[in-house]
Order: C-alpha cells, then sequence, then structure tokens
C-alpha cells in the first residue's frame, strides 16, 4: 500500500493537508463520521471544539487500527462542524495538533471542511470521516 501526498504546481500549499493523494492498494476501508464519543458513549469535550477534534482523530485511528491500518493509509478526510466560521480555525487546528502528537504521525491526506448547521447529538460540535488504502 502506497499513499503519496502531493501538493500540485499551480494550486495552493495549505498547512492543514495535501491537495491530492494518489493511493495504490487492494482494500478500501471506508470509516462512519466520528464524533467525539468514549468507548461508552459518552461525549468527550462538551462545548469545546479543539478537544472533541482530537477525540474524532483518536476514534479514527482506533477504528483504523481494529481493521488493521493507521492514518498513515487515510486517503480522504471529510469534516463537518457546526456553525463553522472561519475563526474557529485554530481551535480546529489545536485538536489535530495534539491528535497528532498523541498518535504519533501528521494527518495531512486532503480533507474537506464543511459546515453544518447540527449534527445528531446537538453537544457534537464535529464529526469527521475518513476513507483509507491497505493492501
Amino acid at each position: 500500500m502506497t499513499i503519496t501526498l502531493v501538493n500540485p504546481t499551480g494550486l495552493p500549499k495549505v498547512g492543514a493537508y495535501h491537495q491530492v493523494s494518489i493511493a495504490t492498494g487492494s482494500k478500501l476501508i471506508f470509516l462512519a463520521g466520528q464524533v467525539s464519543w468514549d468507548a461508552d458513549g459518552s461525549t468527550i469535550g462538551e462545548g469545546d471544539l479543539a478537544t472533541q477534534v482530537e477525540q474524532c482523530y483518536l476514534n479514527i485511528a482506533t477504528a483504523l487500527e481494529q481493521v488493521g491500518a493507521a492514518f498513515a493509509n487515510v486517503a480522504k478526510l471529510t469534516v463537518y462542524v457546526v456553525d463553522w466560521t472561519p475563526d474557529k480555525m485554530p481551535l480546529f487546528m489545536e485538536g489535530v495538533t495534539r491528535a497528532a502528537t498523541k498518535l504519533g504521525t501528521t494527518p495531512t491526506p486532503p480533507g474537506t471542511l464543511i459546515g453544518v448547521a447540527a449534527l445528531d447529538i446537538p453537544d457534537h460540535l464535529v464529526e469527521v470521516e475518513a476513507t483509507a488504502i491497505v493492501d
């Protein structure tokens, strides 16, 4: 399995992610959107965007590990944030950075961030889904 992250000439380089992911492998993994639940279904970080982002990324890592993959296998992330405004970006990046530190990786595959009115439970501020590929 190989994932090559690319920032093509002619497109801006964005620090939080790469523009393109070239993935080769034989098994695609589609993760359901992960929210900031712990293993018991309790919300972690109520009202705290950075903590919820961190927990979402840690939940993705847990799910990937269970199926023989890791964050390095992620080809694409989609992030849904309640009531998104650009001034929330530092909190979002704080959560990503804390998760990356705990995971020992820098999760920068191509990503899409979408502002939404609400998620499944009012306490959830963010949901992150991932697509990964392994041999």
